[in-house]
Parts: C-alpha cells; structure tokens; sequence
C-alpha cells in the first residue's frame, strides 16, 4: 500500500497528490512515469512523476475518467494499491546550454522535473505555459522559481498574454533562434505537432513527450506503439520521449481519438456520482 500525504487542488479540473514510495522516489528521474492501480478491481493508468523526494513521490492528473475520480477523493492517511515504476526512460538533457521549455495544459506538470533536472545541469532555462484561460493555470509560482524566465499565455487573454505558445516561440525564435539548442515541449498532441513544425523551420533540436493510449506500461501490450523516423516504436519503453521532427503525428492523432466516446460516458458517469 501507498500513503496518501498530501492533497492539493490546482483548479477544477487537476489534483496534486504526495504519496509515500520511498523505492520509486530513490530511482525517479525526470520524464519517467508509474503505473497506478487505485484498489483491486481498478484499471491501471500511466502517471508521470512530477516530483519527488527522499521518500515520497508527486503525481498531478486530471479528472478525466474513473481512475482520476477515485484518486481525486483520496486524503491523507488514505492508501493507494499499486504503484509500479519508475518506468520508462528518463529525458536526456545533458549538455544543453540553452534551453526553450513549453507546456500546454497539464503538460505543464511533467515539464516541471525536466526544468528542475536542466537547472541542476546549469542549463539556462526559458519556459511558455499556455492554458485556457486563467482559472486553468497551474504551477506558474513554481516554475517561476526555477526557470530563468517564464512567459504565460492564455486563449482568452484573462492573464499573462493572449494567444498560443507558438506565438511566443515565434517571436522568440525569429531574431535568436541561433541561441537555443533545444526546444523541449509537452502537452496536447496538436500543440507539440505544431511547435514541432515551428522548429523543423529553423533546425532546433526538439524533444517532444509522447501521451499515447498505454495499458501495461512494459511493452508487452503493444497498445501504445507509434511511428518513429518510419519505425514502430513503443512509448512505455523506447519513450516518452522522442525527437519531435520524427514522430508521424497525424497517425497518432487519430489512434487517440479511438475511446472517446468511452472517456466521455466514463466521465458522464463518474460526474453524476458526485
């Protein structure tokens, strides 16, 4: 069993859990997941690990089904059956001078333990977080801390600047794009694909994080295969990291959209029992 220490809403929508794993915590690195299994008739669902510490570890998930309900009711003293990981391979970010990091939407909580890992490398860190409007932001005094510079935008223009992250990575890349030697981003396939085509332009290095449909999180059930440089890959074990001017988006684009109708009815559900 995992303890439940700490509970925390961001906004509406995203929670932020600590939990006792002090085996997990010991190995995490940044960009690595773990699979969780909320009690004994639950599925498993793939977390990233936001954070961790000597003891203790950081998962921050949105309510978007079953799984994240149960795991939004849990409180302190509360206990979580299974966590397995750290999995997958951690992102690699050694020898980097300048870096661009942006998030979109909970992407946002997963670029958080690469900006922390880059700073440790006295890499010099320029970070855009892009949500909806401002009652979705979250982690921007936390990341504010560590990144050299962080620019926020929003669609509606209700805080920080009114647009997209590709906007502040246009003008950022326009005049000094010879600065930076990489672009890492994570967040809605749309948003990476279309940064990706942003620094396809100017040859920047560009590694995006890859949140395929994943069951097993070992490779053994194939669910979460995707085209690399015209390869099968596997993001649970080859990923979640990739380099973003090489994955076919489009292909899995359309592979994610095989359960909506699912999530959707799964979500109706869940709200109605609240």
């Amino acid at each position: 069993m995992f303890n439940v220490i700490h509970h925390e809403k961001l906004n509406q929508f995203v929670t932020k859990l600590h939990i006792v794993a002090p085996l997990i915590a010991k190995k995490a690195q940044a960009g690595q997941f773990v699979m969780v299994r909320v009690n004994d008739t639950g599925e498993k669902i793939p977390l990233t690990i936001s954070d961790s510490t000597e003891n203790s570890i950081t998962l921050i998930f949105q309510k978007v089904g079953k799984t994240t309900f149960l795991l939004d009711k849990l409180r302190p003293g509360d206990k979580i059956l299974d966590i397995t990981g750290p999995l997958g391979s951690p992102t690699e970010l050694d020898n980097y001078k300048n870096v661009i990091t942006i998030g979109g939407g909970l992407g946002v909580a997963i670029m958080y333990s690469q900006i922390k890992r880059l700073r440790e490398l006295k890499s010099h860190v320029e970070s855009i977080i892009g949500f909806r409007n401002k009652d979705m932001i979250i982690l921007e005094h936390e990341i504010n801390k560590i990144a050299n510079k962080l620019d926020i935008v929003t669609d509606d223009g209700s805080y920080g600047k009114l647009g997209l992250v590709t906007d502040l990575l246009k003008e950022k890349l326009v005049s000094n794009y010879d600065k930076y030697d990489l672009v890492l981003v994570v967040g809605p396939l749309l948003m990476m694909k279309a940064v990706c085509d942003i620094t396809r332009h100017y040859k920047i290095k560009t590694i995006v994080s890859m949140n395929t449909i994943m069951t097993d999180g070992t490779g053994m059930c194939g669910s979460c295969r995707l085209t690399v440089d015209k390869k099968i890959k596997f993001a649970c074990v080859d990923g979640p990291d990739f380099d973003g001017h090489l994955v076919n988006f489009d292909e899995i684009i359309l592979k994610n959209r095989m359960y909506v109708v699912q999530e959707e009815e799964s979500m109706r559900i869940m709200k109605n029992k609240e």
